[in-house]
This record gives structure tokens, C-alpha cells and sequence, in this order.
């Protein structure tokens, strides 16, 4: 296998692990957009410390693993503002689907929640959409 891939099933796993400890932990799952609303609409006050310090994890780990060379660091494919419209449309559809991947993708597949395996399948062929379109007016 080839190094990139070893180290998407590391992750994958490492990713699966946590959500199941925080399940099996906490009783919740692991979706960390409805971690961050919570932060921000206030809904999650009972749970802040939780909250902030999942969150910091998910930022500083690879960063202090990048640092250490144990990962690679990667450089942004597209302009600060494509960026941050891309932040917002993902903010916005975090929303409005009601969770993100980490919430449908890793914790609802693997409860075998039909909200969550519709969810992933709609954002995957919407994902595989968005690159057809972008690529065939030269966006990407």
C-alpha cells in the first residue's frame, strides 16, 4: 500500500475510535458541527469545557503532528476567498442537513440510522457533482 493510504485508514480509524468512545462515553454523538452550534447558539452550556476541548483537539492534533513530522502539511487548492464562500456553503449545509460527515457519515452509518445514510449519500453525489460541474467550466 502506498503511504497516503495507510495513512486515510489511520485516520479513519483513529476517527471511528473516537466516535465511538465519545458514544460510548458520553451517550451523544460525535458530530462535530453540532458540537460548534452548540458553542455558538448557546445550546451547549452544560457541556462547554467538552465542547472547546474536542474542538481544540481536532485543530491542534494534526498541527502538533504536522509539526512533529509525523504528517504532511497541504497547501490550499484554491484562493482565500473561494475559502471562505466554501466555509460558508459547508456552514450553511451543516445546518440544513441537520449534522455534518462526522455526525451522518462516521456516527449515523455506523448505528445504521436511515437519516444518516441518506444524508451521506446526498452530500457524496452532491460533492461528485460539484467537481463534474467545476471541472467542466474549468474551475478545476
Amino acid at each position: 500500500m502506498e503511504p497516503d493510504w495507510i495513512m486515510g485508514l489511520i485516520g479513519g480509524l483513529m476517527i471511528g475510535g473516537a466516535a465511538a468512545l465519545y458514544l460510548l462515553g458520553n451517550g451523544r454523538i460525535m458530530g462535530a458541527s453540532g458540537l460548534l452550534g452548540g458553542l455558538i447558539d448557546g445550546t451547549g452550556r452544560a457541556n462547554r469545557a467538552e465542547r472547546v476541548v474536542f474542538l481544540a483537539a481536532l485543530v491542534l492534533v494534526p498541527a502538533l503532528m504536522v509539526a512533529a513530522g509525523l504528517g504532511a502539511a497541504s497547501e490550499p487548492v484554491a484562493g482565500t476567498g473561494v475559502l471562505i464562500l466554501a466555509g460558508l456553503l459547508v456552514g450553511f449545509g451543516t445546518r440544513l442537513g441537520n449534522g455534518c460527515t462526522s455526525g451522518h457519515g462516521v456516527c449515523g452509518i455506523s448505528r445504521l440510522s436511515w437519516r444518516g445514510i441518506a444524508a451521506t449519500a446526498v452530500y457524496l453525489a452532491t460533492g461528485v457533482l460539484a467537481v463534474i460541474i467545476a471541472r467542466m467550466i474549468g474551475w478545476a
